[in-house]
């Protein structure tokens, strides 16, 4: 199991000096088998150690070993039963990405580099305001989520990224924010790309 927790501390610490999380308000988790490694409640992903990542049960979401893990627990155990298709989950507070969950009107589309409808999905669906921890956050994210969107925008919340590894599931979780960045910087002259251009690019990575 060690080469597991190291894996997983590895990754943690990537996303932490990527700055997809301030402090505390990230949480990461990854499936091995029927059971999920958890970063543990209050842990900071960029310097976590083997001592605060928690074991968990995808069945009846019991603590098998390890700390008190995340709030969000239930929202990773969540996504792990209803999509077959991924092993690793990130709940992030990117900067930029944030900052389009705080606004009034939120975009709907952030198609506006092709990293975006290539790896991240061409929808990326919005979820309204929710008690962080709770199981309606879980539930909405999981129903968000559970036909193949590999990302959620919380409002005034963060993000949620899922992938079929550590790698995959951070990449997605960079390509957000930077769209995001660029939606935030552009503003009202942000310009997206095309549906039909989409669809030819889509065809490009079959």
């Amino acid at each position: 199991m060690k080469e597991l927790y190291d894996e997983f501390i590895k990754w943690a610490k990537y996303a932490g000096d990527k700055n997809l999380m301030k402090c505390s308000s990230g949480n990461l988790s990854h499936r091995i088998g029927d059971k999920v490694l958890i970063s543990g409640t209050g842990s900071w992903l960029g310097s976590i150690s083997s001592e605060q990542i928690s074991l968990c049960s995808v069945t009846d979401s019991s603590v098998i070993s390890g700390p008190k893990p995340s709030i969000e627990k239930n929202l990773h155990l969540g996504l792990y039963r209803c999509r077959k298709d991924i092993d690793t989950v990130l709940h992030f507070q990117s900067e930029y990405a944030t900052i389009v969950s705080c606004m009034e009107n939120k975009p709907t589309n952030f198609n506006v580099t092709l990293e975006i409808p290539l790896y991240v999905g061409t929808s990326i669906p919005v979820i309204p305001f929710l008690l962080p921890g709770s199981d309606e956050l879980a539930s909405a994210v999981v129903e968000a989520m559970k036909n193949g969107a590999n990302a959620a925008l919380l409002s005034n919340h963060g993000q949620v990224v899922c992938g079929n590894s550590y790698k995959d599931c951070i990449q997605k979780a960079i390509f957000m924010e930077m769209a995001c960045r660029i939606i935030v910087t552009a503003g009202s002259n942000t310009s997206f790309i095309p549906q039909e251009q989409i669809l030819e690019l889509l065809k490009l990575k079959k």
